[in-house]
């Protein structure tokens, strides 16, 4: 639980996305597929594709801008960027550092951090402990990915899932009553293989081979992957909410990972939430991975859905296999 002398709580929110859209039209003549398979088995209509020259930072630098813009804050007065990624520019600098000079947040300290797309919880989490324990006071925590650059487009079972884009929040200290009420972070380490980008590691480091081998594109066992969303989202958030004395009865708003609208589903039913307390936008912008849950979260705040006081459940799983679930009580920074 989080020290009752300081609460953190969101303070502002922004998100992007590439102008390009990319339809399952339009993936029909690119790989054996159809809008109807994609559709019954995803949710997804449509996703954004980043241009060529854009990079995962160019996504994150926009979405930490409109976030610091929406809080009123100066990037001067951040003290930490942390971005949640999959798809760094580089393995080394981190992204973060190539945010933090974007910006121009000359007092902060930037890493990345790597969790699949369960990384924007990940990085909320370890960001709200910074700010509990009197150490920041400000910290920008940016999802931001470029899955299109690390698909296999002549896959089917997966380039037809995964979007680009970027959300982010700025995190900082809220009235008591508010702010983070409870956060629960998992892992399955025996599922590693289920989700993985195998080559240019160190345990596959780049050659010849792997890149005959597409080694270098994103590996994904669908099945396995399925089975341990479902369970971890509903069981998860049942487990996260029981911890602080709560059930789904209290759940006033939900923000699931958007990477299937079956999964989602399921753990609606197991969790009895109604689908009009649940974001949902995948369907326009696929899987975006580590950005999903700011980028669903950034459209209900713009349009009213989430209200002072509401109580916000937001839950991922992701590669590693990784799971995990934050709980805030809403604190409407908008009307202050």
């Amino acid at each position: 639980m989080p020290n009752k002398c300081i609460r953190v709580g969101i303070l502002g929110i922004g998100s992007y996305a590439p102008d390009k859209i990319l339809t399952n039209k339009e993936l029909e003549t690119i790989v054996d597929t159809s809008d109807q398979w994609i559709t019954e088995r995803s949710g997804i209509k449509e996703r954004r594709i980043a241009s060529p020259e854009q990079a995962t930072s160019d996504l994150a630098n926009i979405a930490a801008k409109r976030a610091l813009e929406d809080a009123n804050v100066l990037p001067e007065e951040v003290d930490l960027i942390i971005v949640a990624t999959n798809t760094p520019d580089y393995f080394f600098p981190a992204t973060a550092c190539i945010v933090q000079d974007y910006l121009g947040a000359s007092k902060a300290g930037a890493f990345d951090l790597l969790a699949g797309c369960t990384g924007f919880i990940y990085a909320l989490s370890t960001a709200a402990q910074f700010v509990i324990s009197g150490t920041y006071k400000r910290i920008l925590v940016i999802g931001a990915e470029t899955l299109s650059k690390v698909v296999d487009w002549e896959d089917r079972k997966t380039c037809v899932l995964f979007g680009d884009g970027a959300g982010a929040v700025l995190l900082g200290p809220v009235p008591e009553g508010y702010g983070l009420v409870h956060s629960k972070l998992g892992s399955d380490g025996s599922g590693k293989d289920f989700l993985s980008m195998p080559g240019g590691g160190s345990r596959i480091p780049s050659s010849k081979e792997s890149i005959e081998n597409k080694q270098h594109f994103l590996k994904m066992n669908g099945r396995e992957v399925f089975k341990f969303a479902v369970r971890s989202c509903g069981d998860g958030t049942i487990e996260a909410l029981k911890e602080v004395g709560m059930s789904s009865e209290d759940v006033d708003f939900f923000v699931p990972h958007q990477a299937n609208d079956r999964i989602i589903r399921a753990a609606a039913k197991k969790l009895n939430i109604s689908f009009d307390k649940i974001a949902i936008n995948l369907d326009r912008f696929g899987n975006t991975s580590t950005a999903s849950i700011p980028m669903a979260l950034e459209e209900a705040v713009r349009q009213n859905k989430i209200k002072d006081g509401d109580n916000l459940v937001m839950t991922a799983f992701g590669a590693g296999l990784t799971w995990a679930v934050a709980i805030l009580k809403w604190y409407d920074y908008r009307n202050r």
